[in-house]
């Protein structure tokens, strides 16, 4: 499991613009590189990360908020940051996906006045 760092704050008003930031602890290796022993480093990388927001009360996979898709020029341990405008209460549903079947995903609660 990867170490992850999620920025979302706790309390917004209805209609507030908000940033969400979301760091993961990922080597990202291209498979490229070489080990200092002269080895191919196999290829590791996140290939896919998403966001969604599940409104308090509400059931079903939620609204996509934000997505994207990452390349072998991502460097390691990335870095997202993005906005989105606060409506409801709810949980943001962060997921990243990538090579050897790794999946990553984290909640953030956030309350809507």
């Amino acid at each position: 499991m990867a170490h992850t760092i999620l920025t979302v704050p706790a309390v917004a008003k209805s209609g507030e613009i908000i940033e969400l930031r979301a760091l993961i602890q990922h080597p990202m290796e291209t498979g490229y590189r070489r080990s200092s022993e002269g080895v191919m480093l196999p290829r590791d990388l996140i290939r896919s990360f998403t966001c969604r927001f599940l409104e308090r009360g509400k059931s079903g996979e939620g609204e996509l908020v934000f997505s994207a898709t990452l390349h072998a020029a991502i460097s390691a341990n990335p870095f997202l940051s993005f906005h989105t405008t606060a409506y409801a209460s709810g949980t943001f549903v962060l997921t990243w996906s990538g090579d050897n079947g790794f999946t990553q995903t984290e909640r953030a609660h956030i309350a809507v006045r």
